[in-house]
């Protein structure tokens, strides 16, 4: 259940919220209407996201559906509190790229009063917890879990596959190098890509080899 209003106004304590999710999930969608929202409430709103994160711009935080709002970029989570003084809410986005420092600059901004807003992807391409977001769902008030469609199946999907031969934890990427998938979809994904890398041979065609040497 997500809520925007406390009902005790005297607690001064603020809040965080984490939207996660799959790639392709609308994460950053729903990141970019809270905040938006926030704006037009003439609330003083600063967004964060990881320095690395350049797919769209440099400076921009940009869904998959081209909206767009404008965002700090910063290398690490110990800069985020030096630039968020005086704000009442903060957007953080691809919060899984960010050292386990976020976990402490999150909770300590909410206690400080003010609504911290995080997205990022909940797992790895390896269907792993990804970086600090476990902890930041665990000490959050409110979690979203948004989901794609499967392109396999029209299901659910809350897996990002990685059609890119690339081993490396971080790879921004696209549709070209993701794609959403179901559990069904993902586990069978998975374990065709497992087959190739085994070089697994058809019996038979081992037998003609070896009689052909002869």
């Amino acid at each position: 259940m997500f809520l925007e209003n406390t009902v005790n106004h005297k607690e001064q304590f603020g809040w965080i919220e984490v939207i996660c999710g799959s790639m392709f999930s609308g994460k950053t969608e729903e990141l970019i209407r809270r905040l938006k929202r926030a704006q037009f409430a003439k609330q003083k709103v600063e967004i964060f996201k990881p320095v690395v994160d350049t797919r769209y711009d440099e400076e921009m935080v940009v869904s998959h559906d081209a909206n767009e709002i404008r965002s700090t970029p910063v290398p690490a989570a110990a800069n985020i509190p030096i630039l968020a003084d005086d704000c009442d809410v903060i957007g953080i986005d691809e919060a899984q790229f960010f050292d386990d420092e976020i976990i402490k600059v999150c909770n300590d901004l909410a206690n400080r009063g003010i609504r911290v807003i995080i997205a990022g992807l909940d797992m790895d391409f390896k269907g792993n917890p990804f970086g600090p977001m476990p902890a930041l769902m665990a000490t959050a008030e409110y979690v979203t879990k948004v989901h794609a469609v499967c392109t396999r199946t029209g299901n659910l999907a809350q897996y990002s596959y990685r059609k890119a031969q690339n081993d490396s934890l971080v790879l921004l990427g696209e549709t070209e190098e993701y794609e959403p998938l179901s559990r069904a979809a993902y586990y069978k994904a998975m374990l065709r890509d497992r087959l190739k890398k085994m070089d697994v041979h058809d019996p038979e065609e081992l037998s003609n080899k070896h009689s052909s040497k002869k």
